[in-house]
């Protein structure tokens, strides 16, 4: 798959600006640039339609011994192990559209084990899944980042409003799945003999059929050890799971699909530029060595305890929110309406966000999401769920989506901004503590009870908060303290002056290396 670029590249290996290859480009290409970000979305919309319906089911459908869960959080221990190791080394191999392919069709497994859910079958497909999710991740990011400055220099715009807006468009499709998988979960279900089962019921028996000693276990007094004879739990029929994965089974081969037939590959727009690591050769120790020397920066040390919270937060509203408060008191066929809430006010909040960065900063913004987070955690420590209380099951998940839209576009925008040399091993950071986050998250999910993991919630959202706050105050001093040295002319900049503004992280030469030609 690789150009005759990279061979010409190892003859003059010594001369280093030879690797610096040009990338010429015309003006017109900026729609070609667009059609890949829709590409990129759009597969990962139908790809994601097929994960989270399944993900978003598994705490309640396959609740014995814990199955469901303990399935997911193998998958993202499994993706913690492949942030560390794979990701650059994939890229290398196949280049970042033939990942992209690879890596998706790693989902596969795992849906295809909805159909004989066991522990020896679920566990190795999770595994499967987890270890292509990180290279998959990692170049669609690697990808979206790189099409934005060349973006940017082809229209003249600050190549950091453009990465957000592109990953703001990208998660707002990203968002729509958990609208379509939802969708296709809960119409499945609720025309089945379990949904209607339970309408027929509340239809003869009035209310009367609420059983209020059952509600009284839901919430955050939710144990999953003790909920053995609610009705609400019960495991939906075969017939309807096996249907719905088949559904979600046919959209990850469409994802594969769309990518492998639609998508420009990257060297189109100077895959094996210097700069970017994938020039580079290097091995899976020396990323290893990369991932954990951007360890050593204090500002992603700092960034820590928030990117660990974004995965609590969401593995939260996926497993204990959906079971300790939709299916205990409103039913299994609920989940997926009350998650469509969450979902379409996560991608509408992901564009506004988007956009409003440039106007009021991102600073107001994750303020908002930390209060608004702060707030429904609270409120659910008190409220006690009951299904004539509906309307508040889709208030408290559409605020939650709020929340979930500000880390996502914010925290993801923070960590390309604040290391743009280092892409890859950045964001594969962001990934690896976001996964240890779900991780810890399903693990202690069988163990805990509801109130419990909130109060954990909190703890873990307030440290993060801290952390980030430090990280904006240096921020701000090291801008001025550049801004300074800047204003010293070149002949009267010390050696060790040079050298801070050589090695400002946020400095990158793609935007060198980018030839617009005006044709």
């Amino acid at each position: 798959m690789h150009g005759g670029g990279v061979d010409s590249d190892k003859h003059n290996g010594a001369d280093s600006a030879s690797l610096r290859e040009k990338v010429k480009l015309r003006r017109g290409e900026k729609w070609r640039i667009l059609k890949n970000i829709i590409t990129v979305s759009v597969a990962f919309m139908v790809q994601f339609t097929a994960f989270q319906g399944t993900a978003n089911l598994q705490s309640s459908i396959n609740a014995k011994d814990g199955l469901g869960t303990v399935s997911l959080s193998v998958v993202y221990a499994a993706l913690v192990i492949s942030c560390i190791f794979l990701p650059t080394l994939v890229i290398r191999k196949l280049t970042v559209k033939w990942t992209l392919c690879v890596s998706m069709l790693c989902y596969a497994p795992y849906i295809a084990s909805q159909f004989y859910p066991r522990f020896y079958t679920l566990l190795p497909a999770g595994v499967l899944l987890g270890l292509g999710a990180a290279p998959m991740w990692a170049s669609k990011a690697t990808y979206l980042t790189q099409l934005g400055q060349v973006y940017a220099k082809l229209t003249d715009q600050s190549v950091e409003a453009i990465i957000v807006r592109f990953f703001g468009f990208f998660f707002l499709a990203w968002q729509t799945a958990e609208l379509w998988g939802n969708l296709i979960s809960s119409l499945v279900l609720s025309s089945g003999a379990h949904g209607a089962a339970a309408v027929v019921d509340e239809l003869g028996n009035g209310t009367a059929h609420h059983d209020d000693s059952n509600l009284d276990s839901c919430g955050a007094n939710f144990c999953v050890v003790e909920t053995s004879n609610n009705a609400n739990l019960q495991r939906p029929p075969d017939s309807e799971i096996f249907e719905i994965s088949a559904i979600y089974l046919s959209c990850i081969i469409a994802a594969v699909v769309i990518i492998a037939v639609f998508l420009d590959p990257l060297s189109r727009y100077g895959e094996r530029r210097r700069g970017s690591i994938s020039a580079t050769e290097i091995s899976g120790m020396q990323l290893l060595s990369a991932t954990f020397k951007q360890l050593k920066k204090a500002n992603q040390q700092l960034l820590i305890p928030i990117t660990v919270f974004i995965g609590m937060e969401q593995a939260f509203i996926g497993a204990d929110f959906t079971q300790a408060y939709v299916s205990c008191a409103l039913g299994i066929h609920q989940i997926g309406y009350v998650m469509i809430c969450f979902g379409v006010v996560n991608a509408i909040c992901s564009i506004i966000f988007g956009s409003a960065m440039k106007y009021i900063g991102r600073v107001v913004i994750i303020i908002l999401g930390s209060i608004v987070h702060g707030a429904c955690i609270i409120y659910l420590l008190y409220w006690r769920p009951h299904p004539d209380h509906q309307i508040v099951f889709y208030i408290l998940s559409g605020l939650w989506g709020i929340g979930d839209a500000v880390w996502q576009t914010q925290i993801n925008g923070l960590y390309g901004a604040l290391f743009r040399r280092n892409k890859e091993a950045a964001f594969s950071n962001y990934r690896l503590w976001e996964s240890v986050g779900f991780v810890v998250a399903y693990a202690y999910s069988t163990n805990l009870c509801a109130r419990m993991k909130l109060y954990l919630l909190f703890g873990v959202l307030v440290c993060g908060m801290v952390g980030y706050t430090i990280v904006e105050i240096r921020q701000l001093k090291k801008e001025k303290h550049l801004k300074k040295l800047e204003e010293i002319p070149k002949q009267q900049q010390t050696e060790a002056d040079r050298k801070v503004i050589e090695e400002d992280d946020e400095k990158d030469e793609l935007e060198e290396d980018i030839v617009v030609t005006h044709l």
